[in-house]
């Protein structure tokens, strides 16, 4: 962009959003569409499904299948949401830049950074889940060298290139989706009788009472579930950097419900008629338990396993999302601008390095105070999945009533019912959040959430100040310059 009035030659801002904008062309096909299709159909199984969801059905019974079906329909309407802008205009960086052009740059700043802290913790706890899981097996072993190990192979895995992160994901989720594909077939075969020994039904559904603690115990799973939905957001992220970015999403956006209906709440109830509800265990994971009913040897070791599978994705796919969120910030003056600098092969190295020092920390930390350190990291970013959705609810409903009538009619992607689904998509966040601050044991998360929200609102002007001044220095004085809740001139380099 030249300033007005100075044709003779662009600033050097933009000079800079030039070579940005060449440097991805260049890097943007590294995720092909098999890339994409695994990590949306992988993004939305990890560890919380196979095992976080033997607690979520002895807590509400059979009943956590509507648990599951309402957590899955608030997704479905988040996404679609997020598909029509993503579509409209992929970046990296996703609803952070949505936020930050439909609500103001105090928006993007906050989501962002709530963002990057909340994968920075999970990177951190995959990492440990990593460690012990390795333990078990080689118990001669502190479980901090496997955790250290995990971290420096995705660490490599992500330098390496955006390629790199992306075969690495696509095997990964192939072994979690095998399994749940595996697990669904053979225990729709079990139900029907058809493997000999069967005692599966779907009368197990209510033989000992579908809702047995009430529609309480529902809306508290739900306030549970939608956190293992999480992640889901990722691949508008990483089509950013593929070859047709607006075609990987509307894929993803279109496929979603299909893929929150078969992976979880057909896999949870298939769960449900292999073994009755109260006879699932609440802390091992209960896919292994069905697979020991199936009569399959070593299914225990088998699960485990695939546990492992799963929390390295989360690991590899955390710090892919983490590095990308804080590259995207530094774009705008809100991380350190030596953020931004890119490898040879166009990745953000200094970013990735960055995130993963802290998990380093975080594994330090852990080893030092087990229990204080991460209830701390978890529970401060508890509510970030909740308010990812409510700003995203909030920054569509906006951005669409800015258009006109043509730029709407030419969107190939739109959400349902506007604005209406925006506010039960607002009021059910709302509702979830009640929930959690009235149950003892959800509470912490959403008071040290509010207090790390409430954090980044004090800081924000002090930033802002200082962004503003670098964008002074990098852009020429006649340049006009962006209003909080403008888009900046620097936005067009991620686009």
């Amino acid at each position: 962009m030249q300033a007005p009035g100075n044709p003779a030659g662009p600033t050097r801002r933009a000079a800079e959003a030039g070579a940005s904008r060449t440097t991805e062309s260049a890097h943007r096909a590294s995720l092909k569409a098999r890339h994409l299709t695994m990590i949306a159909l992988g993004g939305i199984i990890g560890a919380s499904l196979f095992v976080g969801s033997g607690s979520v059905i002895r807590s509400v019974g059979p009943a956590a299948l509507l648990s599951y079906a309402i957590g899955g329909a608030l997704v479905v309407l988040v996404m679609r949401m997020l598909g029509e802008m993503s579509t409209n205009r992929p970046v990296v960086g996703s609803f952070m830049e949505y936020a930050r052009d439909g609500l103001g740059n105090w928006a993007g700043f906050t989501i962002g950074w709530l963002y990057w802290y909340f994968w920075v913790g999970v990177v951190a706890f995959e990492a440990v889940v990593v460690g012990r899981i390795f333990h078990e097996w080689f118990p001669a072993v502190p479980d901090w060298t496997f955790a250290l190990a995990g971290m420096l192979v995705f660490t490599v895995t992500n330098l390496m290139s955006l390629r790199s992160f992306g075969e690495t994901e696509f095997w990964l989720a192939s072994i979690k989706v095998t399994t749940i594909v595996v697990f669904l077939g053979v225990g729709a075969l079990y139900v029907l009788g058809v493997i000999p020994g069967s005692t599966g039904s779907a009368a197990n559904l209510t033989a000992h009472g579908f809702m047995p603690h009430g529609w309480a115990a529902v809306f508290n799973g739900v306030a549970v579930v939608i956190f293992s939905y999480f992640g889901t957001e990722i691949v508008t992220m990483a089509a950013a950097e593929s070859d047709q970015p607006a075609r990987a999403v509307a894929k993803s956006t279109n496929t979603v419900v299909w893929r929150i209906l078969l992976f979880y709440v057909g896999s949870v109830a298939i769960l449900l008629m292999v073994v009755p509800w109260d006879e699932l265990p609440a802390k091992a994971s209960p896919f292994a338990f069905a697979f020991g009913r199936f009569g399959l040897p070593g299914a225990e070791q088998v699960m485990n396993a695939v546990v492992l599978t799963a929390a390295l994705s989360v690991l590899n796919s955390g710090l892919y999302s983490g590095s990308r969120m804080l590259f995207a910030l530094s774009k705008h003056g809100y991380a350190p601008r030596w953020v931004e600098d890119r490898n040879r092969a166009g990745v953000p190295w200094k970013a990735i390095l960055l995130s993963t020092v802290v998990g380093y920390g975080a594994i330090a930390a852990n080893y030092a105070a087990p229990k204080d350190v991460f209830d701390f990291i978890m529970n401060s970013a508890g509510c970030v999945a909740l308010f990812v959705y409510a700003f995203v609810a909030l920054t569509q409903w906006r951005l669409r009533n800015r258009m006109s009538a043509q730029e709407r009619a030419g969107l190939a992607l739109k959400m349902w019912l506007h604005p209406w689904l925006n506010a039960v998509v607002l009021a059910a966040v709302v509702l979830i959040v009640v929930l959690m601050a009235f149950d003892p044991d959800a509470a912490p998360q959403v008071w040290l959430s509010l207090g790390a929200l409430a954090l980044l609102l004090v800081v924000y002007p002090f930033v802002r100040r200082r962004a503003s001044g670098r964008m002074a220095v990098e852009v020429a004085p006649e340049a006009p310059h962006a209003h909080d809740g403008e888009r900046s001139p620097s936005s067009a380099s991620l686009t």
